[in-house]
């Protein structure tokens, strides 16, 4: 019943959360059924019976949450007689438990907090059990592990720029008199209310980035950021860095379309993934960038660099940044291990609103399985017999400067709105 027309960037729409772990009383769908099975409660289509039902991942969630909130519900339209079905089933909680509870659901069914937990645990455990566990054989990689690093990298090239010739229409920092002086209408804001610019600085006081550009005609424009601290000199900055943030976020979502196995999954679930991965995906690529002599960025006419590293901003957003992306750059990746971890941060199971998560949960497995038989092929050297691990961890740590920067920026735009519709899109939650 997924729409089969493809999306545009912009059109990222707020998806329903579903439930992280399976229930213990699940039957799956085979082929075997005998064609396509239908939600017992909105129509939809079923993956599997859902305490004693054939219903689906949004039915199935709305109904654990529902008993375990054991909140008595009201019908605000028809006094209990509303039409159940995929387009009304948000629209009255309590007819939509009443026709669960009609169509046989049970509530004694529902696992525990802990019994879930415990499984979640075990699903955990396994997961890991089977990713370092030696390959059988143990020698080179199969013809689908080598046709699937092969559409990562064919993927990548299309969609990455890395002289970023196409990126021209940006906007460059403006300098303002008197070193960095803010804009007027910025000046009335923060008048009117102290506590802004007091969470501007908080955030953003020790931020001093330099920016160098080459124009074409072989002239060079610099930017340096003013040598006093006052937590001002990263306004001007701010609407370029979210112009080049956007380019990059336009070629990840297109490199995450030019993969089949993306492309198979429902539209709510692309962009629950993509919402939850992007910003660490453009971390991955923005790290073939890095020159770790000079703490630099080049991007094709573009170079950035940080500055004053012992500010107290550092401490809180900029080292650990720095520090992962010189962590990262000391393994010295191949192409093809930078692009298998793009795609075990894409293809992550307990993102928000991911509804199909035990294919997903299958598809990263898959891409972990590929990645490690790779490394155990090209790099035969007892040097590199922790590398998988060590990358592993590397994505761990990803995931934690996601979540820091995500709300680090959140709280500027709250301030001083900068973000362009993209990054607002993504940066929203998915919970629905």
């Amino acid at each position: 019943m997924r729409p089969e027309e493809s999306w545009s960037h912009v059109d990222l729409v707020r998806c329903e959360e579903a439930d992280s772990v399976s229930e213990k009383h699940v039957i799956n769908v085979d082929e075997d059924d005998g064609g396509l099975q239908v939600c017992r409660v909105c129509g939809d289509k079923a993956n599997g019976y859902h305490f004693n039902v054939m219903t689906c991942e949004g039915c199935k969630g709305f109904f654990r949450r529902a008993m375990k909130r054991n909140v008595r519900l009201r019908c605000p339209f028809r006094k209990g007689t509303c039409e159940i079905n995929r387009k009304t089933r948000r629209q009255c909680q309590a007819c939509r438990l009443r026709k669960c509870l009609e169509s046989g659901m049970k509530k004694e069914m529902i696992m525990s907090d802990a019994a879930v937990e415990q499984r979640r645990a075990l699903i955990k455990r396994k997961k890991r059990e089977k990713i370092e566990a030696p390959l059988s054989g143990g020698q080179g990689l199969t013809e689908e592990q080598q046709a699937l690093i092969q559409e990562l990298m064919d993927a990548q090239m299309k969609t990455f720029d890395t002289t970023f010739s196409h990126f021209k229409d940006f906007r460059l920092p403006a300098v303002f008199s008197g070193g960095c002086e803010l804009p007027e209408y910025l000046q009335t804001s923060l008048l009117e209310d102290p506590a802004v610019w007091s969470q501007v600085m908080q955030d953003s006081v020790p931020m001093k980035i330099s920016l160098k550009l080459r124009g074409e005609d072989g002239s060079i424009w610099n930017y340096q950021p003013p040598s006093k601290s006052d937590g001002k000199e990263i306004i001007p900055l701010l609407p370029h860095l979210a112009d080049v943030s956007t380019y990059m976020f336009k070629g990840v979502i297109n490199f995450a379309k030019v993969i089949s196995y993306f492309r198979d999954l429902p539209i709510e679930d692309q962009i629950s993934l993509l919402k939850g991965a992007t910003f660490e995906m453009c971390l991955l690529r923005f790290n073939t960038m890095f020159d770790t002599e000079t703490g630099t960025w080049e991007c094709g006419r573009l170079a950035y660099c940080f500055e004053d590293p012992d500010g107290g901003f550092q401490k809180l957003l900029l080292d650990p940044l720095i520090k992962f992306h010189c962590m990262l750059k000391k393994l010295q990746l191949h192409k093809e291990e930078y692009v298998l971890m793009q795609a075990i941060s894409l293809f992550s199971p307990d993102r928000p609103g991911v509804v199909q998560r035990s294919v997903v949960d299958q598809l990263q497995e898959r891409f972990a399985l590929t990645l490690k038989a790779y490394i155990e092929y090209s790099r035969p050297s007892p040097a590199h017999r922790f590398l998988f691990l060590k990358i592993m961890a590397v994505l761990t740590e990803l995931r934690s400067i996601n979540a820091q920067q995500t709300q680090q920026l959140l709280r500027i735009q709250d301030s001083h709105p900068f973000a362009t519709p993209l990054m607002q899109e993504l940066f929203s939650s998915t919970d629905g």
